[in-house]
């Protein structure tokens, strides 16, 4: 069972670096819940894989600082497209 565990969040490390994506995007895409990703990036890859654990570590961090932003831009996508209809 540990193994499986590690083994995804080996996985789940991986495609947040390939795709550059978000939590959310990465809990979609495995099917999984978005507090099981943060867990597994966070808590249990920097045990398995340190290298690798830095990495998703940069990818979040840049996540998080432009989060306003996307939120910012989806608010107005959401008003603007509301005014249309």
């Amino acid at each position: 069972m540990r193994d499986a565990v590690d083994i995804r969040a080996v996985e789940l490390g991986e495609y947040i670096v390939k795709n550059n994506a978000t939590v959310r995007a990465a809990a979609k895409a495995f099917s999984v819940s978005k507090s099981t990703v943060h867990i597994d990036v966070t808590k249990r890859l920097c045990y398995v894989d340190p290298t690798l654990y830095e990495k998703v570590r940069t990818v979040l961090d840049v996540n998080k600082a432009q989060r306003h932003i996307r939120g910012g831009l989806a608010t107005k996508e959401k008003y603007k497209n509301a005014s249309d209809t």
